[in-house]
Parts: C-alpha cells; sequence; structure tokens
C-alpha cells in the first residue's frame, strides 16, 4: 500500500514535535507493510542531512509561497518556520501525477490541506486528515490570536482559499485524527457524524535503550556536574520558554548546582532574542544552556534526557506532549503545566508532576521534589516509563493507523461499485 503524507513543513534544522511524530508513523507503517510518500514545501537552502531520506522514505518537494503582501521577510520565514497558510500551485499537478496510491493523508490544514483534499476528490481517493497542532482544543487566548491575526499585510492568497474551499476541508476528509482526546470530543460535537479517530503519538523505546550520557556531556561541557532541568521544544511563545526563564532566580537560589538546557530549535527570531536579552537581563548565562535544534534520534539529545534530573514543560498549549513520552522512555520525570495533553497522560504524584502556570509555587514545590527526592524522582520515572512500553510503542501504533485506512479504502471502493 502506497500512501501520500503531505506535511505543512519539514527542514532539518528546525525539526520539532510534529516532524519527530510523523516519522515514527512512518517507522510503524514500514513494519506493516504500508510505504509513505512524502510531499514537504522546499527549503530555501541546501540541508547537509534528512532524517526522513536517511530513514530511506522517499520525500518530494514542492515550492511555496507566503501568499501576504507587505511583510518583512523575517515575518515570511516565521510563517514559513511555523507552517503558516503557505500556498503552492505545483503540489496540484504533483499529487495528482503521483502514481499507484492508495490514500492521501494531510498533516496539515489551510491551503495545501485543501490542494490535497481537491486532488483527492477528484481521484476518488480517501483523504485523511490529522490535526496536530490543536484546533479546538486551545486555551481562549490562543485560539483569538489564531483564528484573527494581527494584520500585518495583504493576504492575496485568500481568493484561492476559497476556490480551493479551504474552510471546508474537515467537512471533505474522511476520517479526522486528533492525539487528544478532548480535542476530538470538541471536534465529534461540532461535527456529529464524521469519524473522528484519536492516535496518540508514539516512541520508539529501542533508541532510549542505549545509555547515551557521556555524549551529550561531550557535546556540552557546560554540564558537568551540573544537575539538569530539560525544556525540550521549538524556542516560541506556546511553549512558553519566556516563563521558565523567569523561574530560574528562584530554582538555582533553591538548587545552586541546578542548569536549565532549552533544547530546540528557534521559529520565532524575535522570541528567540527577547530570550536572549531575557536571560542577559537576569545574568543568568551561565545557568541556561541554549543547545540548539536537535533531532529527535540524536545520541545528544537523547543523553541530555538521560542526564536530566527532570524535563519540563511550561507550555501555555500541549494537544499532546510528545516529549512527555521521550522523557520516560529515557528514564526522566516529568513536571508539566496543566495543558490537556499533560493531564491526559500524567497523573499528578504518581508518574509526573503537574503545576499552574498563575501558581509558581506549585511549580517550585515540584522541582524540588524532583532535586530533593532522588527515590520518589526514580519511582515516577519508572512509572511513566512503564506506560510507554505498554501503551504507547510506534509499531502496534501504526498499525492502528493501517487498519483505518484499509477501512476506508474498502468503503471508497464500495461506493465506486455503487455508483
Amino acid at each position: 500500500m502506497r500512501v501520500v503524507h503531505l506535511l505543512r513543513k519539514c527542514n532539518p534544522v528546525e525539526w520539532s514535535g510534529t516532524e519527530t511524530a510523523v516519522q515514527r508513523l512512518f517507522e510503524g507503517l514500514r513494519q506493516h507493510r504500508v510505504t509513505p510518500i512524502v510531499y514537504c514545501p522546499r527549503l530555501a537552502g541546501r540541508v547537509a542531512a534528512d532524517p526522513l531520506i536517511e530513514a530511506g522514505f522517499a520525500v518530494k518537494r514542492f515550492k511555496v509561497w507566503v501568499p501576504v503582501w507587505g511583510i518583512p521577510a523575517e515575518r515570511k520565514r516565521q510563517l514559513v518556520a511555523v507552517g503558516g497558510n503557505l500556498l503552492s500551485l505545483d503540489l496540484v499537478v504533483s499529487l495528482w501525477r503521483e502514481r499507484d496510491i492508495a490514500l492521501i493523508h494531510t498533516h496539515t490544514l489551510g491551503r495545501l490541506g485543501a490542494i490535497a483534499s481537491l486532488v483527492a476528490r477528484r481521484r476518488r481517493l480517501p483523504l485523511v486528515m490529522t490535526v496536530h497542532g490543536g484546533l479546538l482544543d486551545l486555551p481562549d487566548a490562543l485560539r483569538t490570536c489564531l483564528h484573527n491575526p494581527q494584520p500585518d499585510g495583504w493576504e492575496w492568497g485568500k481568493l484561492f482559499g476559497a476556490l480551493l474551499r479551504s474552510r471546508q476541508l474537515l467537512d471533505h476528509a474522511d476520517a479526522v485524527v486528533t492525539c487528544n482526546g478532548t480535542e476530538a470530543a470538541l471536534l465529534r460535537e461540532q461535527n456529529p457524524g464524521k469519524r473522528i479517530v484519536v492516535q496518540p503519538h508514539g516512541v520508539t523505546t529501542g533508541l532510549y535503550r542505549k545509555d547515551h550520557r557521556e555524549t551529550a556531556r561531550e557535546a556540552f561541557p557546560q554540564t558537568q556536574g551540573k544537575r539538569l532541568l530539560l525544556a525540550a521544544g521549538r524556542l516560541d511563545p506556546v511553549k512558553n520558554q519566556s516563563w521558565l526563564i523567569e523561574q530560574a532566580p528562584d530554582i538555582f537560589r533553591r538548587h545552586p548546582d541546578a542548569m536549565i538546557v532549552l533544547a530546540g530549535p528557534c521559529t520565532d527570531e524575535a522570541y528567540g532574542r527577547s530570550l536572549a536579552q531575557q536571560i542577559g537581563r537576569l545574568g543568568l548565562e551561565h545557568g541556561i544552556l541554549r543547545t540548539g535544534g536537535l533531532p529527535a534520534s540524536d545520541p545528544r539529545l537523547i543523553g541530555l534526557f538521560q542526564l536530566a534530573e527532570a524535563v519540563v514543560l511550561p507550555s501555555v498549549s500541549e494537544t499532546f506532549g510528545l516529549v512527555i513520552l521521550e522523557a520516560w522512555a529515557a528514564g526522566a520525570p516529568v513536571i508539566a503545566s496543566r495543558t490537556s495533553g499533560a493531564l491526559a497522560l500524567i497523573r499528578n504524584g504518581e508518574n509526573g508532576w503537574l503545576f499552574e502556570l498563575e501558581k509558581p509555587g506549585t511549580f517550585h514545590d515540584a522541582v524540588d521534589c524532583a532535586l530533593l527526592h532522588p527515590a520518589l524522582r526514580a519511582r515516577l520515572a519508572a512509572a511513566g516509563s512503564g506506560m510507554v512500553s505498554a501503551e504507547y510503542d510506534t509499531t502496534v501504533l501504526a498499525g492502528r493507523m493501517k487498519r483505518l485506512y484499509e477501512e476506508l479504502i474498502e468503503e471508497k471502493h464500495a461506493l465506486r461499485h455503487s455508483a
């Protein structure tokens, strides 16, 4: 079975949780004899290594535009980096010419997703749509920001969006996949009768069994003799690293040997600069380490997970929280803000700690528990590790996805026959 997967972005330099989730899905599908054909936007420059190509997957890139006049180059780069509502004309032709495919699976909404929907309808192929970043399950402030962005140019792409019927993408999809039960419930409420599937992300636990701690120490010698609090994720306001930096002085007063590690690419240049200024203003240059982007399978990143006394997620919104599973697979406990993704995985005090962003004291209490009580820390990490092995194995989850594909293909064939 050959299946097209359309990604909103795939830049090895800016590799983040979504790219990791889809790569692991591809690896699991390959075990079930499903061949992913990956379509993603063309990159502006040359990249030394592409994790998907290195893993043996076919990657086909298409040209995209930011269909907005009158915005600065930095803003355009940010929209591409976060997979904004881009436009591509050659994608239509490329998808139409792709031979011997059984299904199209789009991992993006907006105009690119609508192009996939158009081609699927014309070719009478099933269409699966995955919601990765949250559509309805978002904090009110973030939902307002995403749905009503500040005008900073004239968006000429709206005409193409109307022609492509991008707002009807969810209606056209044969199945909508989300990793979040709350998101699924909200989608079902607004779309009764639509096939909504909850499919959590998975982890290849074998990657985390080899000890890579020494590799991480060699790559980041600043960590020697430090007790690490690791925040893994792209540098972005939603990930809320600035809140963590504001808490850093109190952390270091309580735990002088602690170090905060920010591991992730910067997808918002202005936010990245503000973090650097914040670190300098607070005089925290020696207590906070920024590693830049590291692929999920990079031994340096795995080693940081294994070295961490705790993995910290101060996110404003987290629809799933793949990093929670990665931390558990590496044997690290997790301290997470009360987002819907974390609430679905963590039982406070049993396999991790939850805190409220509005009450920093709850965060510091969790950090104290992690750093001052090693037996408790180990017990919670072990509980999380057992949960990953039992419920979030990549191959098992990919088998569920293949069964969904088979059901949709069979239904589409039945409709053709009846027609």
